[in-house]
């Protein structure tokens, strides 16, 4: 039976991951800062799916809280072999007008936290001779967009080097870059996405679909559907000044 720890586990892409885990079979550690949300996620997957649930509540932004959870992962008891690194959230991409502080923990949330979970559980997969490691990043990571854009980058290239060094030893680092995603991600930003064509938008389910399926194969990056795929790559290539256009509005 595999056991997956979950950071951000109760809303959008991160609540899709647990409820398709658990789905196959998996037996799962939730974690999230609402001690209500987790609960009742919790109840609702242990009803539906028959599998053990753990919760955790952590504000990932405390570094004490995050030591709690990054000692989760190091535990040999009932030990982790899939973690998911979900937490994150987005921020405006005027530096000069943002609060530094803010940036730190924007900064901490994409980078800082899932360096120290991921790090953490290499060291004990790697004694078990293996393991999964996800961190969800987004297309933003191959257009110039802001801090936002440039810490999902780091999530990418991350994968993409510990994938090519720890593969061959039995753990796989992989990093999701889906494009936008009908959660409230977008709602929680502050921006508007009213002009988005309904075309570019896909749903959790899908994205996490294809994200495991990549995971199982071991990829070092996925980008969910073909269409993405194809914008993912064009932003490769286009001057910055195309690949950065319809930059997102604040409500």
């Amino acid at each position: 039976m595999t056991r997956a720890l979950i950071t951000g586990a109760t809303a959008g892409i991160g609540l899709e991951f647990a409820h398709q885990l658990a789905a196959r079979g998996d037996a799962l550690v939730l974690v999230a800062r609402t001690a209500s949300r987790l609960d009742e996620v919790a109840e609702t997957l242990r009803a539906q799916h028959g599998v053990a649930v753990e919760t955790l509540v952590a504000d990932l932004h405390d570094p004490t809280q995050v030591a709690v959870v990054d000692a989760r992962v190091a535990s040999d008891t009932e030990p982790v072999d899939l973690l998911i690194n979900n937490a994150g959230y987005g921020i405006g991409g005027d530096l000069a007008a943002t609060d530094p502080e803010d940036e730190q923990k924007h900064l901490a949330i994409h980078v800082a936290v899932p360096l120290r979970l991921t790090q953490t559980a290499l060291k004990r997969m790697l004694v078990a001779g293996h393991g999964r490691i996800v961190i969800v990043s987004s297309v933003a990571a191959f257009t110039p967009r802001g801090t936002y854009g440039a810490a999902k980058a780091w999530g990418v290239s991350f994968a993409r080097w510990a994938n090519l060094s720890y593969r061959r030893r039995g753990v796989t680092v992989t990093a999701v870059a889906p494009g936008f995603v009908r959660t409230e991600f977008h709602d929680r930003m502050g921006v508007d996405v009213s002009g988005i064509p309904s075309a570019l938008w896909l749903d959790a389910p899908t994205v996490v679909r294809q994200s495991l399926r990549a995971v199982e194969r071991g990829r070092s990056v996925v980008i969910p559907t073909v269409r993405w795929k194809i914008i993912a790559g064009l932003a490769r290539v286009l001057p910055d000044a195309l690949s950065s256009s319809g930059q997102f509005r604040s409500r």
